[in-house]
């Protein structure tokens, strides 16, 4: 499964001080112990201590510094003891595995048994949803908590204003440190510039509410602060007069006139454009893959790498980013019933234990510990039945101590892999049926969950044809035909196309680089024509998209 790689790095967090089970050191042993199983040379270890995996990931140096360095070819592989360890945010997730395989890197767990295959990658989609949904979860128990503190108007945490310090939870004014907001206020009232603040403060040796010297930045937050006010505000949650006020009303509202007055709206960060059909859109005209773009007037498409980059005698034209993948994502819409979530559901528990038994020894030590039980079970029967030759209590002592060996092996094995539950898999798809369509979120994990590839040709009379192929093996291509600009309501739905048809897709695939997006087994022909060693398996789902879908939060609600 894993003979292709031959160096790796390790890639180590835990996101608070008290966090033990899963501590640094422990998800070291294990990911070691995976590297040696699989004959694979650590070159580099990165650890992030401390730090949450959902939110603010500049803070995460290490992890940084990894993505930086898998762009010198010194690993194949990164290995993390657990999915979640890498990503809890599917945006991060999905962005940060993206620059991996763009640098030839592949992200393995060594503890979940995930697979590269069509089964692997719905595998790997439900469960990063399921660590998305309890970094969620357990987000929104620390935020009702600190709501409760915020109706109390307790401090809760976070850096304590300049000017303030606390009591017993309480903001109180800080006698020693007030005069240098109020007298910034009233100079920045009274026409000074905030250079000449700066300056003035630096001079007299004032100091920041961080111990340093003051900078321009360091007056923006303290001049739109209504805590100085006495306003106490928590989200949604808002109080006038709950805390002592520094700085009188008229004062206040004469410096954010001011600002209004010389202050220029920041600058607009280039938006970001997410491209849900990354890895997965082919040109049908050459077999290249389509890869997302945009020009300077926010014209988004995909194009054909094979007809830019690769100087092909191509003509594809660019396909409007939207367009298509609004087609898909319907379309994946439509496959989400009530009848195919049962299908899924058992599809991917059938996927995970067959995980399980192939990649692990867990199956091997049940067997040998089966062995010693049924031996001494005869073993005891014949000593109630009058034998107990010395030998044979011997052995019966000897088969005791393999039995408690055994079992402390199968204990440690199960320890590293997950198992998944049925009922929590088809609660999660019964979730996603009343997704929002036009959230981002949703959109992508419907496609990692049903799409394997989609191919596009430009047809005469600016038509297209689009070519849709599964994750779900018992569902057949679907082609479908429609004008430029057209939406679902004007497809018009060919026949599935025929087995010629998934030859030359698995050839233009073959040509186009290989293994990137391969059919499931039950496509015998094109699994031939893409993989040779393509390992013999049951005609499974996806389960890898799958487990990722099952651990996200529960989608948006539509309106």
């Amino acid at each position: 499964m894993y003979e292709e790689v031959k160096t790796a790095c390790i890639y180590a967090r835990y996101s608070s001080s008290n966090q033990t089970e899963q501590s640094i050191e422990g998800q070291l042993r294990v990911c070691r112990e995976f590297c040696t199983r699989h004959n694979i040379r650590i070159v580099e270890i990165y650890t992030d201590r401390a730090t949450s995996a959902s939110k603010d990931i500049e803070k995460r140096v290490s992890f940084l510094k990894m993505i930086k360095d898998s762009e010198k070819g010194n690993f194949d592989a990164v290995i993390v003891y657990k999915l979640d360890r890498f990503a809890r945010s599917r945006y991060d997730s999905a962005t940060y595995k993206y620059r991996l395989r763009k640098n030839g890197v592949q992200l393995i767990s060594a503890t979940e048994n995930i697979s590269n295959d069509p089964e692997g990658i719905i595998l790997e989609s439900v469960l990063e949803g399921m660590a998305e949904f309890y970094s969620a979860e357990l987000s929104q128990k620390i935020h009702r908590g600190l709501r409760e503190s915020a109706y109390k108007h307790n401090s809760i945490g976070g850096q304590i204003p300049l000017g303030y310090k606390t009591e017993g939870k309480k903001l109180v004014i800080d006698e020693e440190t007030a005069p240098i907001v109020r007298e910034a206020f009233e100079m920045y009232a009274e026409g000074h510039s905030v250079a000449d603040i700066c300056r003035t403060f630096n001079a007299k040796g004032y100091k920041t509410s961080k111990g340093t010297r003051f900078g321009k930045s360091s007056f923006s937050k303290i001049f739109r602060n209504e805590k100085y006010i006495g306003v106490y505000q928590f989200h949604d949650y808002r109080a006038e007069d709950a805390i002592p006020a520094l700085i009188d009303r008229k004062t206040y509202n004469l410096v954010q006139a001011r600002l209004k007055t010389v202050g220029k709206a920041p600058g607009q960060f280039k938006a970001k454009h997410i491209y849900l059909l990354s890895g997965k859109l082919y040109c049908g005209h050459c077999g290249s893959k389509m890869n997302g773009n945009c020009n300077t007037g926010d014209y988004v498409y995909y194009e054909c790498y094979g007809k830019k980059n690769l100087h092909k005698d191509c003509h594809k034209r660019n396909l409007r980013k939207d367009f298509i993948e609004d087609i898909v994502v319907r379309d994946a819409l439509s496959l989400l019933t009530p009848e195919r979530i049962e299908e899924i559901a058992t599809v991917a528990i059938q996927t995970n234990t067959y995980e399980v038994e192939t990649t692990t020894d867990i199956p091997a030590i049940r067997g040998r510990l089966h062995e010693t039980r049924l031996s001494l079970e005869n073993i005891t029967k014949a000593i109630e039945g009058g034998l107990a030759p010395e030998t044979l209590v011997k052995r019966m002592v000897e088969l005791e101590k393999e039995k408690k060996v055994l079992e402390g092996e199968l204990k440690k094995e199960e320890k590293g892999v997950a198992y998944l539950d049925k009922e929590q898999v088809i609660y999660w798809l019964n979730q996603f049926m009343n997704g929002d369509i036009e959230d981002e979120d949703f959109r992508r994990q419907l496609i990692d969950l049903f799409v394997n590839s989609v191919t596009v040709w430009d047809e005469p009379d600016d038509f297209f044809k689009i070519t849709i192929a599964y994750n779900l093996t018992s569902l057949q291509e679907k082609t479908y035909r429609l004008p430029k600009g057209g939406t679902l309501s004007d497809l018009a739905l060919n026949p599935p196309p025929k087995e010629t048809d998934f030859r030359r897709a698995a050839a233009r695939r073959r040509f186009a680089g290989g293994q990137t997006a391969c059919r499931p087994p039950s496509f015998p022909c094109r699994k031939r024509a893409l993989r040779a060693d393509f390992p013999a398996q049951p005609p499974l789902l996806d389960a890898q998209i799958f487990l990722n879908i099952a651990s996200s939060s529960p989608p948006p609600r539509a309106a």
